[in-house]
């Protein structure tokens, strides 16, 4: 059973291409090409099924009729309240409420995004699963990335290894930062045996943050800084920030104090991506929760 379907009007240009070749330089990958051979899909030309050995011509109108993907069994729909900034047949944008994880855990099995994603799906009478395209710590804030179906989701996360996928954290840190701008290049790796907690090791993966002071509070100690990931480690702006001395105010698994908040000051604020399915440059952001706010009065 199909769920989404693709058309596209061949031009000139493709006329001699097969057909597989023009669906791999569009962006379907070898083991979609098989799930849709096998499991339930299609590939149809002028409404007529066809096989990845046909040669294209101008005019061909070719429709591909994804197949229905399978929701994991351990993934439960569930009434969590989504602040969505963005909705389409392929993406869907959101605000994120602190204090909620992007994907189930031990402690939360049925209260995170995911699952209020399957609900949200299930309230349009849609059968989708969840893609993430960009996570959120559990006590992190702000714009979210989601693909609809599985495709634009390899498409998106083929773009972010491009470096198109563009996001703007809002942070507070302990501690007067002097320099301006920066750029910190320090590789992440877990820490021991720890299952959530990271750190700079030599031995981790390649972590790249730039960073700029907007502004600073002296009698708060504060400093109110815009960043910008290159790279997407897990924990990156806080395992960053504590490695440059000024963890994030609230912060206590990096080192920060919580007096003024009781989670990571830290925000998506917003978000710049290539829409998949038809390029152009989609731009959102989300505005400071009421507890990051209250630290600037």
């Amino acid at each position: 059973m199909e769920y989404f379907t693709l058309t596209k009007t061949m031009t000139a240009k493709e006329k001699g291409l097969s057909l597989k070749d023009y669906l791999i330089d569009l962006g379907i990958s070898k083991r979609m090409l098989t799930d849709i051979k096998f499991d339930g899909g299609d590939l149809l030309i002028n409404g007529e099924h066809v096989t990845v050995r046909y040669e294209l011509h101008g005019g061909d109108r070719l429709t591909i009729l994804f197949p229905e993907e399978k929701v994991s069994e351990g993934l439960k729909p569930a009434p969590i309240p989504l602040d969505i900034i963005f909705e389409d047949e392929h993406v869907l944008v959101l605000n994120k409420k602190p204090y909620i994880p992007s994907i189930p855990s031990r402690e939360h099995p049925e209260h995170s995004i995911a699952n209020g994603l399957l609900y949200h799906y299930a309230e349009q009478s849609v059968r989708l699963t969840v893609h993430l395209v960009s996570r959120l710590d559990r006590d992190t804030s702000g714009v979210m990335l989601v693909a609809k179906h599985r495709f634009a989701h390899s498409l998106l996360s083929k773009a972010q290894k491009k470096g198109e996928v563009k996001r703007t954290y809002r942070a507070f840190t302990q501690g007067i930062i002097a320099q301006k701008h920066g750029t910190i290049r320090a590789k992440i790796a877990r820490k021991g045996d720890s299952i959530i907690e990271r750190m700079v090791d030599e031995d981790g993966q390649e972590a790249v943050t730039h960073y700029t002071v907007r502004q600073v509070d002296a009698d708060l100690n504060m400093s109110d800084v815009s960043l910008v990931l290159e790279t997407g480690r897990t924990h990156q702006i806080r395992v960053h920030m504590q490695y440059l001395g000024h963890p994030l105010i609230g912060d206590t698994l990096y080192g920060g104090m919580s007096e003024r908040m009781d989670r990571q000051a830290l925000h998506s604020e917003t978000l710049v991506f290539p829409h998949p399915m038809t390029g152009e440059q989609m731009t959102f952001s989300a505005p400071l929760p009421a507890d990051m706010k209250a630290l600037l009065l």
